[in-house]
């Protein structure tokens, strides 16, 4: 088949989408782009991504195709894709789109698999499914695949268990664990998008709310740090113990769930584990306690304990559903617990989704460039490219730093007193 997607004639408005963003996403969309457009470094190269279809994963793709690839694209998430920005990418030379909002689980999968049938050079995922299905449905393509690449900590999760238990079969880039990924992208954008998509579907004050953030990685330190900044009172929950002390120096109370959940009125879980916020905490949260998730895939909140244990459920708006207990006490689920902020939102902003796809883009060419050299297993992203992302970033903000001297630059290389 050939494109899949909702409707062709958003084609147009989709592309004022992709314009908006790319003019805030200038180091993959203009200084990586015009490198690659004149170098053609990905020059016959056929790439398989599986990823939010949003504007900014249109920069991305369009960036690649800049390259010399052709791109197979299908969504990490059925409600995630911008039904307009599905349009015009599949209007474009070099890409086809299987995406749009809404799919069934089986339409998703299907999507998956049409990407990996097309035996993919380059693999570019978001979650790890494209990994997943690769290497249980089509061992003998992921055989021949050059080398991959994974944008979330989820993702980041699985490869590493596959390579782990011996099974990877191709070099994969854990781009989420760049630096300049991951402190910016999952702190300031998910932080951000996070407070957004629940403002979006709610409407709620933030002030004097009681916010318990389950996880206390970057996305959970970018959204207590949002919260707090909205007059939140924050509470973090946390399995690490080295994370649960770094959020009481932060200055949030720290304790278990199911203490916090007897005091929270917004539950947003970024863990990504599975059953969360499960029956026991339901059972002892307060009356229109909200939860909401910004882990990848929608197994933070148990929703089969919530569906089994209410005695009504009813969409009161937008990406809000009403569960009502026996006790007469209602909980509400946002965004049927997937992603609140690519759900009930438009995900991350384009300036923080710069640096992240900066880093998609290099590691795909570097994995090009690398062919044959790279035995399977989970690689970070070479410092180089972290480097070069934070120097074309600080570049398009028009702020220069200083530079070592020579005489600075051997201080710091010996180990003799001078």
């Amino acid at each position: 088949m050939g494109s899949r997607i909702r409707d062709p004639s958003l084609a147009e408005k989709g592309m004022l989408q992709i314009e908006w963003a790319e003019m805030h996403m200038p180091v993959v969309a203009k200084y990586i782009r015009e490198r690659f457009a004149e170098e053609k470094p990905l020059q016959g190269v056929k790439v398989g991504a599986v990823l939010h279809v949003t504007k900014e994963t249109a920069a991305l793709v369009r960036t690649l195709v800049a390259g010399g690839a052709t791109v197979r694209l299908a969504a990490s998430n059925p409600l995630s894709t911008q039904d307009d920005v599905a349009a015009a990418l599949a209007s474009q030379e070099g890409i086809e789109v299987c995406a749009w909002r809404g799919m069934t689980e089986q339409e998703y999968f299907d999507c998956i698999r049409w990407v990996a049938r097309s035996e993919p050079n380059i693999v570019i995922d978001d979650g790890g499914d494209l990994h997943a299905t690769l290497h249980k449905e089509f061992p003998e393509i992921a055989e021949r695949i050059w080398g991959g690449t994974e944008e979330t900590t989820t993702g980041v999760i699985r490869l590493r268990a596959m390579a782990k238990q011996g099974v990877l079969k191709y070099p994969a880039i854990a781009v989420n664990d760049a630096y300049t990924k991951m402190m910016f992208d999952n702190r300031y954008g998910t932080g951000q998008s996070t407070i957004d998509g629940i403002l979006r579907a709610t409407n709620i004050l933030f002030a004097g709310k009681t916010v318990v953030v389950a996880g206390y990685g970057w996305v959970g330190k970018g959204i207590a740090m949002r919260a707090r900044g909205m007059g939140a009172k924050v509470v973090v929950t946390e399995v690490d113990p080295i994370k649960a002390l770094e959020a009481a120096m932060d200055g949030y109370l720290v304790m278990p769930m199911i203490e916090a959940a007897k005091i929270g009125d917004v539950f947003i879980t970024a863990t990504g584990d599975k059953k969360v916020i499960r029956r026991e905490h339901f059972e002892v949260m307060k009356d229109g306690a909200i939860l909401a998730n910004s882990g990848h895939f929608n197994v933070e909140i148990w929703v089969p304990d919530l569906e089994a244990m209410a005695v009504s459920k009813r969409q009161i708006r937008p990406h809000v559903t009403e569960y009502r207990l026996p006790d007469g006490r209602r909980l509400y689920l946002l965004a049927e617990g997937r992603l609140v902020n690519l759900v009930a939102a438009e995900g991350h902003p384009s300036e923080v989704m710069d640096m992240s796809f900066a880093n998609q883009a290099l590691s795909a060419e570097y994995l090009v460039k690398n062919r044959g050299k790279l035995r399977p297993g989970l690689y970070r992203v070479p410092r180089e490219i972290d480097e070069e992302v934070a120097r074309l970033k600080l570049k398009a903000m028009n702020i220069r730093i200083d530079a070592l001297t020579e005489e600075q630059r051997k201080y710091l290389e010996s180990w003799q007193l001078e």
